[in-house]
Parts: structure tokens; sequence; C-alpha cells
């Protein structure tokens, strides 16, 4: 989610988002961040892709059971259910009360919660999630955790565990938006985050996940090119990165990244980049060798006529093939976030590849 301009276009799908119906999708059960998969398909022949007509923006998905849901931003945070990946229903947000600390960070907050994270850890789910507004990086991370996923359990009820970090302007040359929890090769937790400013940060959590961890140990990720002394460090531009999420695959850890800005409808032109480590930590380097914490990144999909600004990407593996969850802008719909869930295969030198027809299915 950016913290730039734009917000008048997302705010008017972020209020449909509330009531929308659900519509057409379909994929099978996914397990984010696996090593364990089956042998990578062949690149020239990927299988279709998958799109829901459910307005979706900083999409992310978890399955429970036999039930998949879906966590968007929106006001309290937007959640649909499926049975099938093709009948959607819209389920009660995640907050239908804001947390009050929320207006105490940022005090013009308009109770549109952003760019959810959702993960499990020993029968416990973590959401985190992004409470700002557009372009500027007064901003909070939260942490809200529960058992279930699944609204009709009399066990379901997602506690707020508050703050986990938060970015002050003039303070931080960072923004604590855009979440993503990874586990390095020990267990141990770390909280990916980010958008323009200075980059894509990464900070080792406790081990309950809910706080920093001490003593304190970040990493920039990566970042592109910003004057230090011909911006004011209140302004997000230049260096159009965010939305980072680390995916495990083949001994590597890839860092998919959203350049450009979302948010603008069929004019959006964001685009997803990566790069990959052997070391969670860092550095991560593109193709050609570049670290993307000095500006490097290659990239892996970009939008078309129809379907422009394809960003915000999470991964999953389905079933043992590897799979992006992205929002594109749909242009026959008034440029509207829809979410899509394309093929993601692997070249012969372990490059992620999206089939370039994979957005018009």
């Amino acid at each position: 989610m950016s913290g730039a301009a734009g917000m008048a276009g997302l705010c008017r799908a972020a209020l449909l988002l509330a009531c929308a119906l659900a519509a057409p999708a379909s994929a099978q059960e996914a397990k984010p961040n696996n090593d364990d998969m089956m042998e990578a398909p062949p690149v020239a022949a990927p299988r279709e892709g998958y799109w829901a007509d459910i307005l979706a923006h900083d999409p992310v998905l978890a399955r429970q059971g036999d039930t998949w849901y879906a966590f968007v931003t929106g006001p309290g945070i937007t959640v649909y259910s499926s049975k099938d990946m093709r009948t959607w229903k819209a389920e009660p947000p995640v907050f239908a009360t804001i947390p009050a600390w929320a207006y105490e960070v940022v005090p013009k907050f308009n109770g549109h919660i952003w760019a959810p994270d959702i993960s499990e850890h020993d029968g416990t789910y973590y959401l985190y999630y992004s409470i700002s507004i557009g372009g500027k990086n007064t901003s909070a991370t939260g942490v809200a955790t529960n058992t279930t996923l699944d609204p009709a359990d009399p066990a379901f009820r997602w506690v707020d565990h508050g703050i986990v970090l938060r970015s002050v302007p003039h303070r931080d040359l960072w923004n604590a938006i855009d979440a993503n929890l990874v586990e390095d090769e020990d267990g141990t937790p770390w909280l990916a985050f980010g958008s323009f400013w200075g980059g894509l940060k990464l900070v080792k959590l406790r081990e309950d996940r809910l706080a920093i961890a001490e003593p304190q140990e970040w990493h920039t990720l990566a970042r592109r090119e910003r004057p230090l002394l011909a911006v004011d460090d209140a302004n997000p531009e230049p260096g159009a990165i965010e939305a980072p999420f680390i995916f495990r695959h083949d001994g590597w850890y890839y860092l998919f990244v959203s350049y450009d800005h979302c948010c603008r409808g069929a004019k959006s032109d964001y685009r997803i980049m990566v790069g990959r480590s052997r070391d969670l930590r860092g550095p991560y380097l593109d193709r050609d060798g570049r670290r993307m914490d000095q500006g490097g990144a290659t990239e892996v999909l970009r939008g078309t006529a129809r379907w422009p600004g394809p960003g915000h990407n999470s991964a999953y593996t389905f079933d043992g093939r590897d799979w992006l969850g992205v929002h594109a802008y749909d242009v026959e719909d008034g440029g509207l976030p829809k979410l899509k869930i394309l093929p993601l295969a692997w070249d012969e030198d372990g490059w992620p590849v999206v089939e370039a027809g994979a957005l018009e299915r």
C-alpha cells in the first residue's frame, strides 16, 4: 500500500469492499514459505491462473480446514471466505471497532486498515496490519491473534496486541507499513516491512511475535535511489518501492517487492520485482548481481492494457506448485482492484517466472 498520493480511488474501492459480494476464483490448498516442494514445472507451460471478481487490495490468503480466507485492505480489514475458491462471501471485518490506539498514533486515520499479513504458528493465527494515511510516514504496524479463522467457531475472537513498530515524520526515514512475517532456518521470526522513503527493512521479533526483540537487530533489504539532501524527509518521493514478501524456494530466500505506484485505478503502474539471498538478512541480489539495498531488482511482472498495476504480491505453494497472489486493476470495471492468483514457475537458473499472458486469464 503506497504512502504516496492516489488514495481517492482506493477509498472508493475500500468502501465497496465492506459490502461487496464475491464471485469466481479457483485454487487449492496453500502452504506459504515452504521449502518442501515438488520439482519445478517447465517454464514454458505453466497452468492457467485464477482471478476473483471481488474487490481486493493488498490480498493475502490462508486456509483452515476446508475453507479459504482472503484478508484485504478495507474498513477494519475486509475478509472473504470460500469453500472452493470459486464462490466467495464477505465475512465480518477483523475489527468491528477500530483499536483506540490507532487514532492516537495517526490522528487523521480514517478506519481503512491497510496491507494485512496472515500466518499461523503453533495453533495461533497472527495478523499484522498497517495504520497510516496517504503521503506520510505517520504510521504503525499492529498485530492481532486468533485461534481460529472460522467466525462460526465459539472460540473465534480477534485479540489486538497493539503496536509492533511505529514510524514518525522527521525522526524515521522509513515507513512502518506493509509488514510480512517470515521465519529464518532456525524458526526465529522476523518482520519485513516498508514503503517509499529509505526503503524496506527487516527487524527481528520476540519469540511470541508480538514485539521487536531485544537487543534490536535491523537490516535494510531493498531501496531505490533517494537523494539524501535534496528531498524533505517528510516527502515519500522519490523511491517508489514497497510491500516486501519473502518466499523460500530451493534453499534461497526470494524477496518480492512492488515498484512504482498503486491506488490510481487504471493509471496505476505498480510492477513486481525480485532478488534473492541465501541468508534471510541479505544481501539480496538481482539476476545481474546487483544488491537490492543499492537499487538492484529484477522484474517479474508488469501490467497489461486490461490489467494494469499488478502488485503487493504474496507467494504460496498450492499442492506442490507455486503461485503469486496479487491485486491488479480492472480497466473494464472502473479500474477497481481485483484478486489474481498467478502460476509461478522457475527458470533453469532458479529465478521466478510469470507467463506474460497470465494476467489476461
